[in-house]
C-alpha cells in the first residue's frame, strides 16, 4: 500500500487522536446488539497502547438532527470498549468533543490510556467540514490516524479536515481495506462482482459510477436500493429515498445496461404496516409492491 500506516511515525509518548467508526446498532435500551465494529479497531488502539501513545478516540454515531440527544450518545461503547481491553487500560469519556472537558482530559491522558469524545455529530460543525472545528479537533493530539473506513468517503471535519492540521495515516483497518479493495480494482478476478449497501444514494454516485466500469455484476442492497426502484417504476411505501436522486439513480441504472453490467436489486422485500418488532409483515415480489 503507498499510503503511510501507524506504523510509519513515532507515537511513544504522544498523544494520538484516531478516528475510528463506533456507530454500532443499539437496542431500545441503548445496548449494544453488534459490537463488529469496535472489535474491528481493537488491533490499532492495541498497538498505539504498547507503544507507548495516549490515545484519543472520535467517532459519529446514528444521525442526531437536534445536537445532542441520549439515544445517540457513545457512552455505550466505552464499557463496551473497556471490556475488550480488560482492566489493564484506562478508557475515559468526555461528554463533549472540543468543549473544556474534552480538552482538559485530553491533556491530562497519559501513555497507556484510552479517551473517547462524545458523538460528533452532536455538532454541525462535524458533517459541514467546518475549518475551525477540524482544528480544535487537531489541537487535542500530535498525531491522526484514520481507521473508520465506512466513513473516510464523506469530507467531514472528522474525516477530511483534521488531516490538513496534523501528520496523518491511515490504521491497520484502513489499511486493510485499501489493500483489498486496491487489488480488486486493478486486478479482478472474473467475474467480479460487487456489492453496495447503506441509506443513501448521493454517498455513493461516485463509487457506483467508477464501479460500472469495472465490475461485471453489480448487487445493491439496503435503504439505497429504494431509490433505485422508486426510480425504475416501482412503489416503496413509506419506506427511506432520496427523492432528489431519482434522476441520478435512473441514469447509473441505464449507464449499466450501456456499460453491459448487470445490475441487480431486490426481488423480494419485506413490507410491514409499522416500524415495530410486533407489526404485520409479509414478504412479497418488489415489483408487486
Amino acid at each position: 500500500m503507498n499510503k503511510l500506516s501507524v506504523r510509519d511515525v513515532d507515537v511513544t509518548g504522544r498523544k494520538v487522536l484516531v478516528r475510528v467508526d463506533f456507530n454500532v446498532p443499539l437496542d431500545e435500551n441503548l445496548r449494544i446488539t453488534d459490537d463488529t465494529r469496535i472489535r474491528a479497531s481493537l488491533p490499532t488502539i492495541q498497538y498505539l497502547l504498547e507503544n507507548g501513545a495516549a490515545v484519543i478516540l472520535m467517532s459519529h454515531l446514528g444521525r442526531p438532527k437536534k445536537g445532542p440527544e441520549a439515544k445517540y450518545s457513545l457512552k455505550p461503547t466505552v464499557a463496551r470498549l473497556q471490556e475488550l481491553l480488560g482492566d489493564g487500560v484506562t478508557v475515559k469519556f468526555a461528554n463533549d468533543t472540543i468543549g473544556y472537558e474534552a480538552r482538559d482530559m485530553a491533556q491530562s491522558l497519559q501513555p497507556g490510556e484510552v479517551l473517547v469524545l462524545e458523538n460528533l455529530r452532536f455538532q454541525p460543525e462535524e458533517e459541514a467540514n467546518d475549518v475551525e472545528f477540524a482544528q480544535t479537533l487537531a489541537s487535542l493530539a500530535d498525531v491522526y490516524v484514520n481507521d473508520a473506513f465506512g466513513s473516510a468517503h464523506r469530507a467531514h471535519a472528522s474525516t477530511a479536515g483534521v488531516a490538513h492540521h496534523l501528520p496523518a495515516v491511515s490504521g491497520f483497518l484502513m489499511e486493510r481495506e485499501i489493500g483489498i479493495m486496491g487489488k480488486a480494482l486493478e486486478e479482478p478476478e472474473r467475474p467480479f462482482v460487487a456489492i453496495l449497501g447503506g441509506a443513501k444514494v448521493s454517498d455513493k454516485i461516485g463509487v457506483v459510477t467508477n464501479l460500472l466500469n469495472k465490475v461485471d455484476t453489480l448487487i445493491i442492497g439496503g435503504a439505497m436500493a429504494n431509490t433505485f426502484l422508486k426510480a425504475l417504476g416501482h412503489e416503496v411505501g413509506a419506506s427511506l429515498v432520496e427523492p432528489d436522486r431519482l434522476k441520478d439513480a435512473e441514469e447509473l441504472a441505464g449507464l449499466a445496461g450501456l456499460r453491459d453490467v448487470k445490475l441487480m436489486l431486490p426481488h423480494d422485500v419485506v413490507i410491514a404496516d409499522a416500524v415495530s418488532e410486533t407489526a404485520n409483515v409479509r414478504v412479497v415480489k418488489a415489483h408487486e409492491v
